[in-house]
């Protein structure tokens, strides 16, 4: 069976997001289950968007909306593990763009996974671009927030 490969674009990351395993977030096999990863990221998500002064329901009048999901898992988190959820944001790209995440647990670095969302802008008549103005100020965001955030 071929497995998904991920890269996370270092280069294009905006934020750190630190969040530890809870008891709801483990699964059967007393580790961190699938559910908890994708809200976990969807978590740092919201908080990379605070943090580049765009709310994610409301990026230039439009609502971000999940319209593709890959996940791959590299290591298992366990109950406590303090983590840091990495986020890094593409260029947006027609009506969409992509947002990926990293999880890596504290005490050793160890990559627990790597996610890539893709998401498209929406308003109220369906699907929509972004204007050219907003995605220029994203842009200009990621920039800024990703020469902070590496060095």
């Amino acid at each position: 069976m071929d497995r998904i490969r991920l890269e996370f674009p270092v280069s294009r990351l905006v934020h750190r997001h630190p969040m530890t395993i809870r008891v709801s977030d483990i699964n059967y096999g007393q580790h961190l289950g699938h559910d908890s990863v994708v809200s976990l990221a969807h978590e740092a998500r919201g908080q990379a968007w605070q943090a580049l002064g765009f709310p994610e329901w409301n990026i230039d009048g439009l609502m971000s909306i999940v319209a593709d999901l890959a996940v791959q898992y590299q290591g298992e988190g366990r109950l406590g593990d303090a983590l840091v959820v990495e986020t890094a944001i593409d260029s947006v790209s027609g009506k969409g763009l992509g947002v990926h995440h990293r999880l890596l647990r504290v005490s050793d670095d160890a990559v627990l996974a790597t996610l890539r969302v893709g998401l498209v802008f929406a308003g109220e008549q369906g699907l929509a671009e972004p204007s050219a103005r907003v995605s220029t100020a994203i842009e200009q965001a990621v920039t800024a927030m990703s020469s902070q955030v590496t060095n």
